[in-house]
């Protein structure tokens, strides 16, 4: 069974909706013993780091998941999901989040120093929404028959900017490159809404399913 984790977030229908889908057998719960003896877990997030983080801790579930982590059970966080497993986030102050991956979340930030003339004279728009390239740091069995330039959905105004640039296996582009999907060990997330991403999130969501196999 895979346990998508209920701790007030939003996009908790649209997730279960995709993995039921295509077939898998998902639950949404906030019950720790359920999240804890899950085949796989899926973190979602959508709003504001700080109450992501506050959610997760207010239903005594922080420690689970970082526990569940460690367990080497496969894991994927989506959206706020991948921003909470770094070491903190600049959004409205600086927020510890769960400190599995080394590095932090700032927001999208266009000037002189990563950006060329030409979108400085026309400034992009934050939040960033919408549909956006792939590029492949390194291989990763979450992306198997997945093209490098296929496009996925964004809804985002902060990323994750790694320690280690090893955890990073995918970027895009908005202004400048920046990381949309980490993986290390069992450890898989994307910026991006695999969810909201038509036939190549479902593709996404399916290789992530078979870890379990």
């Amino acid at each position: 069974m895979i346990a998508i984790v209920d701790y007030g977030a939003g996009n908790l229908g649209s997730v279960d909706k995709a993995f039921r889908y295509i077939g898998a057998d998902v639950k949404v719960t906030s019950d720790p013993e359920e999240v804890s003896k899950a085949d796989a877990l899926v973190l979602p997030g959508v709003g504001a780091f700080s109450h992501c983080m506050d959610g997760l801790e207010s239903i005594g579930l922080t420690r689970v998941v970082k526990d569940y982590i460690q367990s080497g059970k496969p894991f994927l966080g989506i959206c706020i999901g991948l921003q909470m497993l770094f070491d903190y986030s600049e959004e409205k102050g600086v927020h510890n989040g769960l400190g599995v991956l080394h590095g932090k979340v700032v927001k999208f930030s266009f000037d002189s120093t990563n950006n060329p003339q030409d979108v400085l004279d026309k400034p992009l728009k934050i939040p960033h929404i919408g549909w956006n390239a792939l590029e492949f740091e390194k291989n990763s069995s979450l992306f198997d028959g997945v093209k490098e330039g296929e496009r996925v959905y964004f809804v985002h105004s902060f990323h994750a900017v790694p320690a280690q640039e090893t955890d990073m296996i995918a970027s895009s582009e908005y202004g400048y490159r920046f990381c949309c999907a980490v993986q290390r060990e069992n450890v898989y997330a994307t910026q991006f809404h695999p969810e909201k991403s038509g036939a190549i999130g479902l593709r996404i969501l399916a290789n992530f399913t078979r870890l379990l196999s």
